[in-house]
Formats: structure tokens, C-alpha cells, sequence
């Protein structure tokens, strides 16, 4: 019981050195400005939006392609 009690007192320190540890790099995070932030956000909106678009794209001329090439019926 000794060594059970014991090896829950040393996880018990771990975890609590643990989050002192991740508080304290927390505080040396640069986190970037409210523009900053926002500028990003629309950028990576934009190129989403960009590569859905070319995807799609690419998708319906390889689509017809294969339907000629195997002479489907066209959608």
C-alpha cells in the first residue's frame, strides 16, 4: 500500500510541476495583435475558398474528360 500511495504522490508532483511549467512558457508565448490576427484569418479564408474553387474546377474538366473518354452519357 506503502508503494501505491507513493507512486500516486510522485504523479500527483509531476502533473502539478507539469502545469507550472506550461503557465510559466505560456507567459513567454508573443501572442500576435487583434489586426494581426484578423489578417491572418482572412488570408487563410481566402485561400480555402481559392482551392475549393481550382479543385472544383480541375474535378468537373477531369469528370467530363473520363465521361468522353469512356463515352458516358454527360451529366
Amino acid at each position: 500500500m506503502k508503494d501505491f500511495l507513493a507512486k500516486w504522490k510522485g504523479r500527483f508532483i509531476s502533473a502539478v510541476e507539469f502545469i507550472r511549467d506550461v503557465r510559466k512558457e505560456l507567459r513567454n508565448v508573443s501572442w500576435p495583435s487583434r489586426s494581426e490576427l484578423t489578417g491572418t484569418t482572412v488570408v487563410v479564408l481566402v485561400a480555402i475558398f481559392f482551392f475549393a474553387f481550382y479543385l472544383f474546377v480541375v474535378d468537373a474538366m477531369v469528370g467530363t474528360g473520363m465521361d468522353h473518354l469512356f463515352k458516358r452519357v454527360p451529366r
